[in-house]
């Protein structure tokens, strides 16, 4: 039981926070350009309890606490119906709807450069030095003679600064001569290394045969808040290279993961300690943001690009193209969620263990 309560309770605490803040962002922004905000929900279903704050706003403690939700006035109302009222958000400028939209989104991902700062300052930012840590067997770094604890300097003339851009360099060089400058006990030298190939999507990349370990280095405020925006950026575009994959190329949609999926990694990391629980929750944060940014109807992604095609052709979107728009949306968040609920459950062994029973 309590297997299989960690997950759950992990999977509820941490996308409850994460859309919590989504929704916080949405209050926020709508605050600030003058939108009346009705209701701040903490959970959904109904209210537990419930206190009404100076500004008119019901704050609220709902029974399934699962993230949230605000409540604007005028929100939802037909861009072609009478005249709104004064403080709605049907009411509101252009720019002011674009803003309180895309500050949801936004919050997520300020949200994980704040967690990723305060990891850098507390636990320290992980970086991998191009040092080896373990030799596997029968590959090119062995017949090299490389041995644990080598560092490598340069590759080529090209000087290395971390494990990463070793990684680099020998992907993209398969079955290629390199010559390696090797620092070993105090003692410098170049070794000649015949890489060896391995396919990766199809595709051959270099193969050296080297494991490295990371070491975490403690950042001052300043250089943690640099470092969280670049761990930050560097989660985006990873996760645009695997859209374009995707969306381009076809690829990578067996991979995909939904509820009981990330309940799944959020109740393995749990038992892990906080700081792989913290990294998890800011690369989810992201995630969500991003997501939410997806042009489609129904996200927010497609509420900006309704008023993108408003503010470019001074022309409302009328009704019925708003409706079909976010019906077709809805039913293709309900086929991803088919999908990625359906590679969850084939990766759990659902299927097999139900084929194996009939």
């Amino acid at each position: 039981m309590l297997h299989f309560l960690i997950p759950v309770l992990g999977f509820v605490v941490c996308i409850g926070l994460l859309i919590f803040f989504h929704e916080l962002g949405h209050y926020l922004a709508a605050r600030s350009q003058g939108v009346t905000v009705e209701v701040f929900s903490i959970g959904f279903g109904p209210a537990l309890l419930k206190y009404r704050a100076r500004s008119g706003t019901v704050w609220q403690l709902s029974a399934l606490p699962l993230g949230g939700y605000v409540k604007m006035q005028g929100w939802g109302d037909g861009e072609d119906s009478a005249p709104a009222e004064p403080g709605s958000f049907a009411a509101a400028p252009l720019s002011s709807k674009a803003v309180i939209v895309a500050a949801g989104p936004l919050a997520n991902l300020a949200l994980a450069v704040v967690l990723y700062a305060f990891l850098f300052m507390s636990a320290g930012r992980p970086v991998t030095p191009a040092v080896f840590a373990s030799i596997q067997p029968d590959s090119a770094a062995a017949a090299a003679h490389f041995l644990p604890g080598d560092k490598v300097l340069a590759i080529g003339g090209v000087k290395v600064r971390d494990f990463s851009q070793l990684q680099r360099i020998v992907t993209e060089n398969p079955d290629a001569e390199l010559d390696f400058t090797i620092l070993r006990a105090g003692h410098e030298f170049t070794q000649q290394v015949d890489l060896g190939a391995a396919k990766q999507d199809g595709a051959q990349i270099g193969h050296l045969g080297v494991t490295a370990k990371p070491v975490f280095i403690k950042l001052g405020p300043l250089g943690a808040i640099g470092a969280a925006f670049q761990q930050t950026g560097a989660v985006i575009t990873s996760w645009g290279s695997e859209m374009r994959r995707l969306v381009v190329k076809h690829q990578g949609l067996s991979d995909l993961s939904g509820p009981i999926g990330i309940a799944e990694v959020t109740g393995q990391v749990a038992v892990m300690g906080w700081v792989p629980l913290v990294d998890l929750l800011a690369f989810l944060s992201i995630n969500l943001g991003l997501v939410n940014l997806i042009p489609i109807p129904i996200l927010d992604g497609g509420h900006l690009l309704f008023y993108a095609w408003e503010g470019l052709t001074r022309r409302k979107v009328s009704e019925q193209a708003r409706e079909i728009g976010l019906r077709l949306g809805a039913l293709l968040i309900l086929t991803l969620f088919l999908v990625t609920t359906f590679n969850d459950l084939s990766r759990i062994g659902v299927f097999a263990w139900f084929s194996h029973l009939l």
